[in-house]
């Protein structure tokens, strides 16, 4: 496939029209999934870890699933990373491999202060259900659980799939999955993201939802 455009730039454009939840995923009640980026303009949610102020973390796509309390907050989130090359592939997958730290998520007062969609009433403060009240500085959460979808270039794709074991946290697609119109809406798509459920590592019982 022939890119117009840098590879980052069309798949964040693609990320702009997926939901406020990762597509394909099972959410319940008290789910509170909202997408970080990319940025619309309303401030960048970034990851970081604790105490560092200069290297974050920029994913070209980022939600955020806000649980705990005001008093004890947390956050699951889903990143998308699109790869042009190995070497970005490498440095990408070295920032959200297992380690004793945790991962921080920022989110930035101006994005907390915007609606959730442009004709929504909610603002993203009011749907995270972790703030009393409207924010006047960023909130900075631990994440819960992390899972990351790389997108690979064919020849990387493939190679990758043949010579290589994904981490627990991992998932791969080829790049033209995430440079698709309407690629949130392809069931193969959404049943993959299913899989990242914190849900999916348990056994369902016959009967319950």
């Amino acid at each position: 496939m022939d890119y117009p455009r840098s590879i980052d730039a069309t798949v964040r454009s693609r990320l702009k029209q997926w939901p406020q939840h990762p597509p394909g995923l099972v959410t319940r009640e008290k789910d509170a999934w909202l997408q970080g980026r990319p940025d619309d303009g309303g401030g960048q949610c970034a990851l970081k870890l604790p105490g560092s102020q200069q290297f974050r973390t920029l994913p070209d796509g980022l939600w955020l699933n806000f649980g705990g309390t005001p008093t004890e907050p947390f956050a699951d989130i889903f990143a998308i990373e699109a790869c042009s090359t190995l070497t970005n592939l490498l440095d990408k997958r070295s920032r959200f491999a297992p380690s004793t730290h945790s991962l921080m998520a920022v989110c930035p007062v101006q994005w907390l202060l915007a609606p959730v969609l442009p004709d929504s009433p909610i603002l993203r403060w009011q749907a995270t259900g972790v703030l009393a009240a409207p924010p006047t500085h960023a909130l900075v959460l631990p994440v819960r659980d992390l899972r990351v979808m790389y997108g690979l270039r064919a020849r990387h794709y493939d190679g990758f799939m043949q010579q290589q074991v994904p981490h627990p946290h991992e998932f791969f697609v080829p790049m033209e999955s995430l440079t698709a119109k309407n690629g949130d809406q392809d069931p193969a798509m959404q049943a993959l993201v299913a899989r990242t459920s914190i849900r999916a590592n348990f056994l369902q019982p016959a009967g319950t939802a």
